[in-house]
């Protein structure tokens, strides 16, 4: 008959050994065992974090990523103006035109992309009947104003 003492002593030695596997360790006493699984235990500790953190940063991205991008560079006697999303935006630019039309502004020149994302590329001049200087600044707000519209317009669609 098997002591209750040497029961444990085998169920203990099969965990060390189940543990032993788990951890992909070499080692063969029991201190070494419970070592390197301690081990590998802050390493699946520190991978989690590290995949937390891509999945924050992936979600934070993705989050930026569905707002258009907008830069508006000064040129003088007029403006570039650049806008680009990730993804498709139907109508918006429409919403652009607009706002160039509510500052007085004329495209001179301009590209735009609308299919899987949408790019906007215009060289866009200040109006010389009108003679106000209107900084880059303030095209860069009324453009992220008709952005902010064009979504809030397609969320009441929604």
């Amino acid at each position: 008959m098997v002591s209750r003492e040497q029961r444990k002593a085998a169920q203990l030695h099969e965990k060390l050994q189940l543990l032993r596997s788990i951890t992909n360790s070499h080692s063969v006493s029991e201190t070494s065992i419970i070592v390197d699984a301690s081990k590998y235990i802050e390493e699946l500790k520190d991978k989690v974090e590290r995949l937390n953190e891509e999945v924050a940063s992936t979600s934070t991205n993705q989050l930026h990523n569905s707002w258009p991008l907008v830069a508006v560079e000064n040129l003088g006697k007029g403006y570039l103006v650049n806008i680009h999303s990730e993804k498709s935006c139907p109508g918006l630019l429409v919403f652009i035109l607009e706002v160039f039309e509510d500052l007085g502004l004329s495209v001179k020149e301009a590209r735009v992309s609308c299919t899987d994302t949408f790019q906007f590329e215009a060289l866009g001049g200040e109006d010389e009947e009108n003679g106000e200087i209107i900084s880059a600044q303030t095209v860069k707000q009324a453009v992220s104003q008709a952005i902010k519209n064009w979504r809030e317009n397609n969320e009441h669609d929604n």
